[in-house]
């Protein structure tokens, strides 16, 4: 299995890129054409999770004034072959003292580039385990 091909590695990052454009102009019908159409597509929010596509699409549509405006910090892609890739993304939102993550996993379908899982979280003051005694 080829690791980080340059080809496969340019396509998802055009796509996680697109994602944050799309995802800072709220524009929930490119948001909603991101993710897979199918029952087995989760999302995991700040507060929500979320099972199958049409949970996910409800959601986008019942969310007033979309994301927070944020900036990417650092965006990490990984592609396993031709047709799967991990995409993790730290950010900060506009006033935050602390960053949040957002990961994705994404396959190749017939009809292109999908999400198939995603999960975002916000970093927490005090919970760091490493500190822990």
């Amino acid at each position: 299995m080829i690791i980080d091909d340059l080809s496969v590695l340019a396509e998802v990052t055009a796509m996680v890129d697109a994602y944050e454009t799309a995802l800072m102009a709220n524009d929930v019908e490119a948001l909603d054409g991101f993710f897979r159409d199918a029952p087995q597509t989760v999302r995991y929010g700040v507060a929500e999770n979320l099972y199958g596509f049409e949970a996910i699409a409800a959601f986008r549509i019942g969310r007033s004034g979309g994301s927070p405006p944020r900036s990417r910090l650092r965006t990490e892609i990984t592609t396993f072959g031709r047709d799967f890739a991990i995409a993790n993304v730290e950010f900060l939102r506009e006033g935050a003292k602390r960053p949040g993550r957002q990961s994705q996993t994404w396959v190749r379908t017939e009809i292109g580039w999908k999400i198939v899982s995603a999960h975002v979280s916000l970093l927490q003051e005090g919970v760091d385990q490493r500190l822990a005694p």
